[in-house]
């Protein structure tokens, strides 16, 4: 700030502003306000008979100017007259200079530091107007509310090169200056090393001496941002109690309290917040905040990435073969919309491709195209094997990424390096390969270039070491390594069990055999991993801790038929989340050698286009989900099939109902929940009721069952052909309309004993016609669900004179409708016919007044047969 602006006559024309009872009020928050701020006080004897001008000089004499200033600052925001704190901002001339100037510095530091794989050239400038655009658009400045913005995406995919990005621009006044006076950048893996300190503190930090800015700062909160990068690394739920969270932004509370209170607007509520984090952070935290708005970061496109090799190899031509192979393998292509997994996979096919190395050979899968990238940094030019300086730099890498990967960690000081083998004399060499690069906010701190290329590291460390020998007694033997990855218990774990399993390829054994010189320990790291796999095999409670699915992805890497089939054959029982198409072509690969599941359970989110978008990727797709679905037909022990909260898209839905009427599948139970078929689905699903001979149970739970499609499935019901026995339609959306066709069905098919329709607005006139079904002696039900549906004592004649009348019904559910005191007596009476022979009826006896209560305890006690159940 200007100097005259913190002057005794400066001070003085704002306190003389002041009316007689601010004044008054001024002098008493003037006990306290400057301890707040790290001052010392003024004596009160001095305050108490000063006048303005007097107060004025007592400030300046006490004070540096520019403290004095901050505390009448601060004064004029408790006594509410902000007016004057904005009139003194238009006098301002140097926070808000120093800070931007502070930013400019820092993080284009930063921005040319983390410039390892950039390219200076016209890409290079598209893809920061790209960034521009994308950033322009994350802060609508037509919204003049507070906002918060949850920005998603992979590890490395370029949320915080974006972020930098977004700083530099506001710094250079590009971005945001009608939105936005201050924005502060939070980096969580720096935060969580802190532990108690104050949001003043964190926001006058590196840049300010003391805290004077932070009156300024805070006079206008509508007008602060506060971005929190990398929040996963926090691992926070946001959950502390309110009365735990604080509102002062000068109080030291830990850095948890803090961050929480920012977050969930408690601390300067008015302000706009911008969170980074990984799509695996906590999805709970999204109710603690504030009406989020998410946005996510996919990385390059297919155009981009094509662009990118072109930089990258200037043989055109080689450009132009290794883009086609990568085009080829969905797991890499997939890889590259990552910018800096990009630069390696260019990298690892350049370097092959000019050994004259078959890239099909050598770069098949993930862990191929990292033993070639990882192996390649380490082998001096024109030679076929690491030299013994190599190898300690390598075997030295890999020790310092296993322990990294146990202890979570990611950032590394000189001492971690030394205490993993690697002297200060070896850091040159590393940087230089670009095995590790410098951590971007410490000179003296390093960092691999991405996770995955420290995961790989740590997997190779197990066949080049023993865990044993590390230095670090954190680290854990294969066992436990293996027993971590499947039961996704470490966040960060993306493919280091993937890498262990893609090192066993005999391939790769051969790889490393001869890059090493020596047989390494594939054999007793394998035989480790049999061992493990056959005991959670042998353990219901650990096969339930298993996440399928990662296991997939190991065998997938591992490519050993025999392997898989053998590792396939341990499990009866499979359960999988597919939301990409990596995921799909991985249960593909692996469901083909199943030959001993029972049951196979499948949710199938965002994989599936709609039909209009018809190209080779959704071919694909179809292609891995038809082979999925073989396994209904192949495998002859399969006996049910659970598909919940998936988007079949009509093409997908007919691939699985061709497989469900074919004569080979032995298919007992099929569940279809919240899975929304097409219309012109229902038809194929009739197909398979009338097809299949060994269905039996049939769950249509939570889909929309229109009026005409309920009729065409009922028709199907009715069949002779349809041995179907149990069917539930719980919350299809079905009314009392829908119940004639639902009766229809009670009285046509002799083998339906089960008939689950709760949820459903049912309502009274529906149960009659039920019930009149229900006294046909072709009715054979024997559990009817009616728990839910808009009931009331009204229908409770017709439920009687069913229990009375029929001699099947054994269970009957009504839990969750109105009925009253007279209608569960009419129930109770007909329990005690002797005609009756239900034995468990559905109410919660807890819901009713105390004479109803007695009156169905008494039932109970007074039939040993009837079980009155309430869940």
């Amino acid at each position: 700030m200007a100097s005259s602006f913190f002057s005794e006559f400066g001070l003085m024309w704002y306190l003389k502003e002041l009316k007689k009872d601010e004044f008054r009020k001024f002098k008493e928050l003037l006990k306290q306000e400057p301890l707040h701020l790290g001052l010392q006080q003024i004596p009160w004897a001095d305050v108490k008979k000063a006048t303005r001008e007097d107060l004025a000089n007592l400030l300046v004499k006490h004070y540096e100017k520019q403290q004095a200033w901050d505390v009448t600052f601060v004064i004029f925001q408790k006594i509410n007259r902000k007016d004057l704190c904005e009139k003194a901002k238009k006098e301002i001339a140097g926070h808000v200079k120093v800070y931007q100037a502070h930013v400019k510095e820092k993080f284009s530091e930063i921005w040319f530091r983390d410039s390892v794989t950039r390219i200076y050239d016209g890409f290079e400038k598209e893809l920061i107007k790209k960034e521009h655009e994308y950033l322009k658009f994350l802060f609508a400045p037509n919204k003049t509310r507070r906002q918060t913005v949850i920005l998603r995406g992979i590890q490395g995919v370029g949320k915080t090169t974006l972020l930098v990005r977004l700083m530099l621009a506001w710094a250079e006044g590009m971005l945001y200056q009608q939105k936005f006076s201050y924005i502060f950048y939070f980096c969580c893996r720096e935060l969580k090393q802190l532990t108690a300190t104050s949001l003043a503190e964190l926001v006058c930090r590196d840049w300010s001496n003391s805290l004077t800015p932070i009156g300024e700062i805070t006079s206008e909160p509508e007008r602060l941002l506060f971005i929190i990068d990398g929040f996963e690394e926090l691992k926070y739920d946001l959950n502390e109690p309110e009365s735990d969270l604080c509102s002062n932004w000068m109080e030291q509370r830990p850095i948890r309290v803090i961050l929480s209170s920012l977050l969930r607007k408690k601390m300067l509520p008015e302000s706009s917040l911008l969170i980074a984090a990984v799509p695996t952070y906590p999805q709970v935290i999204e109710d603690r905040l504030e009406c989020p708005e998410i946005k996510t970061l996919s990385g390059f496109t297919e155009c981009e990435r094509k662009v990118y090799f072109s930089h990258i190899f200037q043989d055109k031509s080689r450009g132009i073969k290794a883009f086609r192979f990568i085009r080829d393998n969905a797991q890499l292509f997939s890889m590259c919309q990552i910018p800096i997994l990009c630069w390696v996979v260019c990298t690892c096919l350049k370097q092959e491709m000019e050994k004259k190395k078959d890239l099909a050979l050598t770069c098949r899968r993930t862990t191929s195209l990292y033993s070639s990238f990882v192996l390649n940094l380490f082998t001096p030019m024109g030679a076929s094997c690491l030299d013994k300086q190599s190898q300690g730099l390598l075997k030295g890498l890999c020790s310092l990424a296993a322990e990294g990967m146990w202890n979570d960690t990611f950032v590394f000081n000189e001492e971690d390096l030394r205490r993993n083998g690697l002297v200060d004399s070896d850091i040159p060499a590393l940087l230089d390969a670009k095995a590790l690069h410098k951590y971007r906010y410490n000179e003296n701190l390093y960092k691999f270039i991405h996770v995955c290329i420290q995961e790989f590291c740590a997997a190779l460390f197990y066949f080049v070491k023993s865990h044993t020998n590390h230095p670090n007694p954190a680290v854990g033997p294969t066992k436990a390594l293996l027993s971590t990855y499947l039961k996704k218990e470490k966040v960060h774990w993306i493919f280091l069990g993937c890498f262990m399993f893609g090192l066993l390829n005999e391939k790769e054994k051969w790889k490393l055999d001869a890059f090493f010189g020596y047989h390494l320990c594939q054999e007793e790291i394998q035989q480790t991993f049999q061992q493990h796999l056959w005991s959670v095999s042998e353990s219901g409670h650990l096969q339930g801790q298993v996440d399928f699915l990662a296991l997939c992805y190991c065998l997938f890497e591992m490519e050993n038929e025999d392997f898989v089939q053998w590792a396939m054959d341990l499990f009866q029982e499979a359960h999988f989340l597919i939301t990409d198409k990596m995921d799909l072509m991985v249960a593909a690969y692996c469901l083909k050698h199943c030959f001993a599941l029972r049951k196979l359970c499948f949710s199938i989110q965002n994989v599936f286009k709609e039909e209009d978008t018809h190209t080779s990727t959704s071919d694909y797709h179809l292609t891995c989900w038809h082979h999925i679905c073989s396994v209904l037909n192949t495998n002859e022990n399969l006996r049910e099939l659970q598909v919940s909260d998936s988007d079949l898209q009509v093409s997908a839905f007919a691939t699985l109902s061709d497989h469900l009427w074919n004569p080979s599948c032995r298919l007992q139970k099929l569940q279809l929940v919240c899975c929304y078929p097409r219309e012109c689905c229902w038809g194929n699903l009739c197909d398979v009721l009338l097809c299949n001979k060994n269905l039996i149970h049939l769950d249509l739970s939570t889909n929309v069952l229109k009026s005409k499609d309920l009729k065409l499935l009922c028709k199907a019901l009715k069949q002779p052909f349809c041995h179907l026995k149990s069917l539930c339609l719980f919350n299809c959306f079905i009314t009392s309309d829908g119940c004639w066709d639902l009766a229809s069905v009670l009285t046509g098919n002799p083998n339906l004993r089960n008939l689950q329709i709760g949820s459903n607005d049912i309502e009274d006139d529906g149960v009659r016609l039920l019930c009149r079904a229900l006294l046909h002696p072709s009715c054979h039900l024997e559990n009817l669900g009616l728990g839910a549906c808009k009931l009331t004592s009204a229908c409770c004649e017709d439920l009687a004179s069913v229990l009375t009348s029929n001699r099947t019904l054994k269970t009957l559910n009504l839990m969750g409708n109105a009925l009253d005191h007279d209608g569960v007596l009419v129930l109770c009476v007909a329990l005690r016919h002797p005609e009756c022979k239900l034995r468990t009826l559905g109410l919660k006896i807890a819901e009713f007044d105390e004479e109803t209560q007695r009156l169905l305890v008494a039932e109970e006690e007074r039939n040993p047969n009837l079980t009155i159940r309430d869940e």
